[in-house]
């Protein structure tokens, strides 16, 4: 049996979202959103992000796995190609258009290190693997803002359940997770931080 490259996963993993029911993504989507709230019961900060396309917790017309969420903080990523990664602070009905397709706060934007105020960071993943390695899109503004978080602080990965894998290939360069949250299986320890 092959082992499968980055890229080759990521077009499995994509093709595999795609083809989802919309009943099956909406069914996730509520436990994902219980899940979260939960995770975020006790915190004043969680850096989150908009879940997009056919990403788990997606819908184009609202940001349900962050508006069920009250009393709290929550910073945004703002993503510009060859910049590192900002923040931006999420106000219900205040996003706008952005590169790559996704929804941000418009400015002020806050500088790199803010991630550091995060009591949890939410992370998107393509898929996880059971060690906290974690397979994103590839473009590495991810793996670059999590080095700035606080060591402590729980890197969440939220995927799907059957994108919670066994191993997943590495380099030296990414960031494992501490954790990771699926619609059937809630939040999950992984592996151990190094």
């Amino acid at each position: 049996m092959a082992i499968l490259t980055k890229p080759d996963l990521r077009r499995q993993i994509l093709a595999a979202r795609r083809a989802l029911p919309s009943a099956v993504r909406a069914h996730e989507t509520r436990l994902l959103r219980t899940h979260i709230a939960q995770l975020a019961a006790d915190v004043q900060t969680i850096a989150a992000y908009i879940p997009v396309g056919s990403e788990p917790g997606a819908d184009p017309d609202a940001v349900p796995l962050l508006d069920g969420l009250s009393g709290l903080r929550i910073l945004l990523p703002i993503a510009r190609t060859g910049q590192p990664m900002q923040w931006a602070v999420y106000r219900r009905g205040a996003l706008v258009p952005a590169p790559f397709g996704l929804r941000e706060p418009g400015p002020p934007w806050l500088d790199p290190q803010t991630i550091a105020q995060a009591d949890i960071v939410l992370v998107p993943a393509l898929a996880v693997a059971r060690d906290g390695t974690r397979l994103g899109r590839g473009a590495g503004f991810y793996d670059r803002a999590l080095r700035l978080a606080d060591p402590a602080t729980p890197l969440v990965a939220v995927v799907r359940d059957d994108e919670l894998l066994d191993a997943l290939p590495a380099e030296s360069h990414d960031v494992p997770v501490t954790h990771v949250v699926t619609p059937s299986g809630g939040p999950v320890p992984l592996g151990v931080r190094e």
